[in-house]
């Protein structure tokens, strides 16, 4: 196991480096043993981390990945928004496989309740896109720019909310549900909402924390050590990425910290997730993106579907563009190379090196052609698959400290 901490009281992240899905789940999943404290920082149920243990595959959209390990403390950072009916049913799959998470789940009392009449803003606001010159944004319809929105325009409901009385409840979401229905012509099912939050206030009210950040803070006086799992990827960020086609929150490292109220300083290390190849979901710039068989090549042998929504994912090459970017924007410390295995058939692989008046250059860099899938030892490796990883090394000064060999825990090498 690669060992990033050098002193107990210690911040480490996981942050994408592209447009997502780049397998931040697995590799929060596999450090989280190290780590005390498991975080969510921003974003909400638009997440979809997947992993597998035991040949059996688990996706979490709102709990982190390193939640499934015994004892370990899980919290919900202030930058989050938060759909509980989401919440309480991936509590309800844990408890079904054994694993009582709720005695050690806290939540910021500043993240913001996501509730069901987001998801139908989210609806009808991309039906409205679809009508213009501009089209879909391709969000994931789960209510998460609404509920930021809201946050924005200082109206949202914080799961402070949840230590409220029912009345309190009732009240909120009749004012709310009054302007909503105005200013976008929607109905809103009250009824539902408050049923919604009753439900949460019951199991999770005792769980909300006065305050995150303090928490988190005296925690690492503590000298306990904290693992953040980043949302979405870089290249989605509201103020970084591919505007307008990104997501609602920044999911950088700054952004992760800012979400859960830690100081810059206390983050000592950095990895930075990022497919051999890479994907997108939904409308925007991807210079790189494939065509015909060559797309379907990629996207089946790597099996690329939305984990929240199920829609298949564009396939591209890989842009080290990207990845440099990515290592100067969040200060990324080690890679994760992920998916190496999907390239295993592959003759001859482009990667994006430089843009020359409009027109990508690529480097052509020779394919293996011999599998590399469940690999654990690096040696083991094909020659010009290290030559793939060395070179992702170079252009971007990064050290590659993992690569993914597969969907499993044990299918990774450590160097």
């Amino acid at each position: 196991m690669i060992n990033l901490i050098s002193n107990l009281g210690q911040v480490t992240a996981v942050i994408g480096s592209q447009w997502g899905d780049e397998g931040k789940g697995k590799a929060t999943d596999i450090l989280a043993e190290q780590f005390d404290i498991i975080a969510r920082a921003c974003g909400g149920a638009n997440a979809g981390h997947t992993i597998v243990v035991n040949d059996e595959k688990h996706v979490f959209h709102l709990l982190p990945s390193g939640c499934m390990h015994d004892k370990k403390i899980i919290f919900l950072g202030s930058g989050m928004v938060i759909h509980l009916p989401t919440l309480l049913e991936e509590i309800d799959r844990l408890n079904k496989i054994g694993i009582d998470i709720v005695p050690r789940l806290y939540i910021a009392n500043s993240a913001h309740i996501l509730l069901d009449f987001h998801k139908t803003i989210d609806g009808a606001l991309e039906e409205q896109r679809s009508k213009k010159k501009e089209g879909v944004i391709g969000t994931t319809k789960r209510g998460i720019g609404p509920a930021y929105m809201d946050k924005a325009e200082r109206v949202g409901l914080r799961a402070e909310g949840l230590k409220s009385s029912e009345a309190t409840l009732k009240e909120y979401i009749a004012e709310r549900a009054e302007v909503v229905e105005k200013r976008y012509g929607i109905k809103v099912d009250r009824k539902l909402e408050v049923k919604n939050l009753i439900e949460a206030k019951k199991l999770l009210g005792s769980r909300v924390v006065d305050n995150g950040p303090m928490f988190l803070n005296e925690s690492l006086e503590k000298k306990k050590n904290i693992l953040v799992e980043g949302a979405q990827a870089t290249l989605l960020d509201t103020d970084h990425g591919t505007y307008p086609f990104v997501t609602s929150s920044s999911t950088t490292l700054a952004g992760a910290l800012q979400g859960l109220g830690l100081a810059p300083s206390s983050c000592t290390t950095c990895v930075g997730i990022a497919k051999a190849y890479c994907t997108r979901v939904g409308s925007g710039f991807f210079p790189t993106e494939a065509e015909g068989e060559t797309a379907e090549r990629l996207r089946t042998k790597g099996g690329e579907f939305g984990a929240t929504t199920g829609r298949p994912r564009r396939c591209g090459w890989l842009d080290l563009r990207d990845l440099q970017f990515g290592a100067k924007l969040n200060g990324i410390t080690h890679w994760n190379i992920t998916k190496i295995d999907v390239l295993d058939d592959e003759e001859m692989i482009p990667v994006a090196i430089n843009e020359i008046d409009g027109k990508i250059k690529y480097k052509e860099l020779e394919g293996w052609q011999s599998s590399t899938e469940n690999l654990s030892n690096y040696d083991d490796m094909p020659e010009k698959a290290k030559a793939y990883i060395e070179f992702i090394e170079e252009v971007t000064k990064v050290p590659v400290a993992l690569i993914g060999t597969g969907q499993g825990r044990s299918d990774i090498i450590i160097r």
